[in-house]
């Protein structure tokens, strides 16, 4: 994505649940799981006591009357012994709620779904919770102003999860540290497109209404699932490897977009080239209208754009599917691991396509004559990219192109070849997987034994305004 108290949740649910104890059968063994993973900056996103492999949805979505009717089916493995246990769901009207097949009690509180099986579940089981429901899905107001959730457009919908959004349209476990894979199908009046991630699976047209199935089989985390809704022109095709590219564009955009979406098979290949295997078994692009969202996003196999993107967008969007999408940051603290590398890249760009050097955009960001405004400039200071200052400013200059300079810092320290083992290394390793700023750290001085990399954490990671320099 380009700029532009952890007990109070478990005493609800718990008083939620003991409230309904009549429900259920057999002796209880089990207890809550929490409302929450404790995040340090959204302690309410996410929940405790299983962890989801599989989300299938079923979807229909009405543009003129801005109604969306869904069913979800979430296949999760229980980490401890369940009494009850919450999913994330903000709006919309649930129509009921199975576990196994079975009905289920269940209340609601903010954003809590508070589920009671018929009977506890034991660690270890693997569960099927159904829910339906229903409603005009709210578009959500980020604490630094953006917008995410489901955004009507001018033909129909999108869906976008940064932060916290996913939960506007589906129900789940909605933190990056828990990922899944999906099936999502998505029923829209007939000459609409719905396009969503991973691969077509296929579709199907009856009374007036066409149904679009799509079919992601690599983890996923929440924040980059997508569903877009409108009139696209849709173009199939594939990179010379045979990489399919899927690639959905609103009329509007198609002219002034063609040359640079023309470039995804370049970018993909000197991707690979730089950072490793391609991660995942499609890729492509998703391109709105500029009006109808304020940010591009690194939806998993297809960016989202909001009107054509120039190429050094393009570029970051795409690498996030190495950094981001395939190694997801473990909390929302770590999201320099995701922009900071997505902003090297453009570097890197850069610099193998006679621009400027990523030296030399290091300096002018050091020297502060990067940006036009000298606000612009002295923002990069503001907070350390490893400890963002609050939720409000995880995408701030700090994470993105301090985070970039962390990166060149180590490249300096350990040179070229051996800093391409490195992010070429961390890709493989965390591939489809989570990971924090501790396990890159530890990660980088084990691949580079006798360097000493603690200036660079102290200063430039972890230390509060602008580092001394060398």
């Amino acid at each position: 994505m380009p700029r532009s108290s952890a007990a109070a949740p478990f005493a609800v649910s718990l008083t939620l649940c003991l409230g309904l104890a009549a429900c259920g059968g057999g002796g209880v063994h089990g207890t809550p799981g929490a409302a929450g993973v404790r995040d340090p900056y959204f302690p309410k996103a996410g929940n405790g006591g299983y962890d989801v492999t599989h989300y299938t949805l079923a979807l229909a979505y009405d543009p003129e009357a801005h109604k969306l009717t869904g069913t979800a089916e979430i296949t999760a493995r229980a980490t401890q012994d369940l009494s009850a246990f919450d999913l994330d769901l903000k709006g919309l009207d649930v129509g009921g709620v199975t576990v196994e097949g079975r009905g289920a009690r269940w209340n609601r509180s903010g954003q809590e779904l508070t589920v009671r099986p018929h009977e506890d579940l034991d660690k270890g089981e693997t569960f099927r919770t159904t829910v339906r429901y229903s409603g005009r899905p709210p578009t959500i107001t980020d604490a630094d102003g953006s917008k995410e959730g489901w955004l009507p457009t001018a033909d129909g919908a999108v869906g976008l999860g940064e932060p916290t959004g996913s939960m506007a349209w589906f129900p789940g476990n909605n933190h990056p540290s828990d990922k899944a894979t999906y099936d999502i199908a998505v029923t829209v009046p007939k000459g609409l497109t719905a396009v969503s991630n991973g691969e077509p699976a296929g579709e199907s047209t009856k009374k007036g209404r066409t149904t679009f199935r799509w079919h992601t089989a690599e983890p996923m985390a929440s924040y980059v699932a997508t569903v877009a809704i409108g009139r696209y022109k849709v173009s199939r095709s594939a990179t010379k490897d045979g990489l399919p590219l899927y690639v959905a564009v609103d009329p509007t955009q198609v002219k002034a977009s063609a040359k640079v979406l023309a470039k995804i098979p370049e970018i993909l290949a000197w991707e690979k080239y730089n950072f490793g295997a391609y991660p995942f078994t499609s890729a492509g692009a998703i391109v709105d209208r500029p009006d109808d969202a304020g940010y591009a996003l690194e939806t998993q196999n297809r960016p989202f754009f909001p009107g054509a993107p120039d190429t050094g967008t393009l570029v970051h969007e795409l690498a996030h599917q190495w950094y981001g999408d395939s190694v997801t940051p473990k909390s929302w603290r770590d999201m320099w691991l995701s922009e900071g590398f997505a902003t090297y890249a453009e570097w890197l760009w850069q610099e193998d396509h006679d621009g400027d050097t990523a030296d030399e955009i290091f300096n002018s960001l050091y020297k502060g004559d990067y940006y036009d405004a000298k606000e612009d400039n002295e923002a990069i200071w503001a907070f350390p990219p490893g400890k963002p200052s609050g939720a409000a400013h995880i995408s701030d200059p700090p994470v993105y192109d301090r985070g970039a300079m962390v990166l060149h810092k180590i490249r300096e320290t350990v040179g070229d070849a051996r800093f391409y083992d490195i992010i070429q290394g961390w890709a493989a390793a965390h591939r489809h997987g989570n990971a924090d700023t501790a396990d890159f750290t530890a990660y980088v001085e084990k691949t580079a034994p006798g360097k000493d990399f603690t200036k660079i954490w102290d200063d430039w990671l972890y230390g509060e305004g602008k580092p001394s320099r060398p």
